[in-house]
């Protein structure tokens, strides 16, 4: 009987269907796991995650079975046993799946149990659930494989545990949210560990997937509840653990126990991961952006050096008669702390021709929000006209708090491929320009130093798109305005219960009217970094047309 045992945890990015990809990366890592006995993969690797409907083509079926195959044939040449993440199609079903491969075969398949249907995921569209899973015997060692959800409840864990499972193994596809880390660890996990007495490793992917980002952070419980491994967050690893069985059971070995990211380091590096792997995933040679002298515009080109490098970002400034002195001061004066390209292209000749075009059916008609409108789609097509001429993707630049009221123009600012700010809250975007002028994030392709002038941070935000306009002349200031959306968004609470917190019940009932009316809008918003647990997007779906109301 096994008394010891290496296992290798490979801590990885993927990509979502190439299964030939990510077959080739698995054997990479899987010769880097010198003296390893076995080496563990996360939740569907060979697929990628979340696959969406591509799990549903019988294609990509054949094509997974076809790199099992080649898999498994590695496996024979003495080197580690593997445990890899797949799809199998069964009788007409379609199962989420953990094969441990070893010696050229197949030891044992569990399939899983629990499909997340919340969210972000969508896993019952997809699969069918797997019955309770039994422990799989391999060197004389009872492994309990519960996959992602399986350990998120009690039951899988409990029933493995009945059935002697000695360890559990739990590969998952955990996307990165604000205040998870303790989640998984202090809670899901110890109480998984402290329920059954069985240790626990808790394996996840790291990188971007169009809007979801994976943070890794993986980690290994023992069956005490001490943390023997913390693996980092955001990076790829390949971490070696050593297990000895004893008289309590298996145990592994103490090892290096990395910090992981405290807040807000923890929503930049997201923002930095989700673009950098969307841009490069999609071979864009970079993005564009109008940087206009404001604090969203500032982030977001900080963030893109971050994650692409100066060089491949491209700011324009797109001055109108309304913008100030200051604002070109200070959009190129962030742009030479960047050290990004900056142009300049007025855009009065287009308004001017505008106007002009549209002055006799605007005969009668005072100049209104539609003028206002006008120049910021003038703006859209300019920097669409930039991308289209030379490549790169169109950065937009709005926050969730104007996304969550509307105030946003649809063809105009929201206009572009990508946003980076679409889950932040204003207030949050004061917080991470404030952290990234004081720090230099980890995973960072910027400068040292600040990236932005400090005036950009102090200065009432305005569109600039009537004279003397602030934000505050629509909305109620930021710090308002944002416990109001968090709660009608993230907590999903009535008007009369944030009446009860202290608001004014005609303020939240504005908000949440303005909330509804502009998702029309947000349907047609490109996709962005899911940094919260109720995103626009994968998360809150809401139809367009409703007439519910709590005021």
């Amino acid at each position: 009987m096994t008394e010891r045992l290496r296992i290798a945890l490979a801590q990885i990015s993927q990509w979502v269907g190439d299964i030939a990809g990510n077959a080739d990366a698995m054997l990479e890592w899987r010769a880097k796991a010198e003296g390893a006995d076995l080496i563990v993969f996360p939740e569907l690797q060979l697929v990628g995650y979340p696959p969406e409907d591509l799990v549903l083509k019988p294609a990509l079926h054949r094509r997974v079975a076809e790199q099992l195959e080649r898999l498994v044939a590695a496996s024979g040449d003495g080197g580690p046993a593997m445990i890899v993440g797949a799809v199998l199609a069964e009788d007409g079903r379609l199962y989420n799946v953990l094969h441990l491969i070893d010696g050229g075969g197949i030891v044992g398949t569990s399939r899983k149990h629990e499909l997340p249907n919340y969210g972000t995921f969508d896993e019952k569209r997809w699969f069918t659930p797997g019955p309770m899973p039994a422990p799989i015997e391999w060197r004389g060692l009872r492994l309990g494989l519960p996959i992602c959800e399986d350990i998120w409840f009690p039951q899988v864990c409990a029933h493995l545990g009945t059935q002697g499972a000695e360890l559990f193994i739990s590969p998952h596809g955990s996307p990165y949210e604000i205040e998870k880390d303790d989640l998984r660890t202090g809670q899901i996990g110890a109480d998984r560990v402290r329920e059954t007495g069985v240790p626990l490793i808790f394996l996840n992917r790291v990188g971007g997937q169009d809007e979801v980002v994976f943070d890794g952070a993986s980690f290994v419980l023992n069956g005490d509840g001490t943390l023997a491994h913390q693996l980092p967050d955001w990076e790829e690893a390949l971490v070696l653990t050593e297990w000895e069985r004893g008289d309590g059971g298996w145990r592994c070995a103490e090892g290096e126990i990395h910090p992981l990211d405290p807040y807000p380091a923890d929503v930049y590096h997201a923002m930095i991961v989700g673009l950098r792997d969307y841009v490069n995933a999609n071979r864009f040679p970079g993005v564009v952006l109008g940087l206009s002298g404001g604090i969203d515009s500032a982030l977001s080109a900080a963030v893109a050096v971050d994650a692409l490098g100066a060089d491949r970002v491209w700011c324009v400034m797109l001055p109108s008669r309304f913008t100030s002195q200051d604002s070109l001061d200070d959009a190129a004066e962030c742009a030479r702390m960047l050290g990004v390209r900056l142009d300049a292209i007025p855009i009065e000749p287009a308004v001017a021709a505008f106007g002009e075009m549209l002055a006799p059916v605007f005969a009668g008609r005072q100049p209104d929000l539609t003028e206002e409108n006008i120049q910021s789609r003038i703006r859209g097509v300019t920097l669409m006209g930039l991308s289209n001429k030379f490549g790169p993707m169109l950065l937009t630049t709005g926050n969730k708090s104007e996304m969550s009221v509307g105030y946003a123009t649809i063809y105009g600012d929201m206009a572009g491929g990508y946003s980076v700010l679409k889950d932040a809250y204003k207030t949050t975007v004061f917080e991470l320009c404030r952290w990234r002028n004081a720090n230099r994030p980890a995973l960072g392709l910027g400068s040292d130093g600040p990236v932005m002038p400090q005036r950009v941070i102090d200065k009432p935000p305005s569109a600039e798109l009537r004279a003397d306009q602030k934000d505050s002349d629509s909305l109620p200031e930021y710090d308002v305005l944002d416990p109001i959306l968090h709660g009608l968004v993230e907590e999903e609470l009535s008007v009369a219960e944030l009446v009860e917190r202290g608001f004014d019940r005609e303020t939240v009932a504005r908000i949440e009217r303005l909330l509804h009316v502009a998702e029309y809008k947000r349907r047609q918003a490109p996709p962005g970094v899911k940094l919260g647990k109720r995103n626009f997007g994968r998360d809150r779906r809401y139809p367009i047309t409703h007439a519910f109301r709590t005021a």
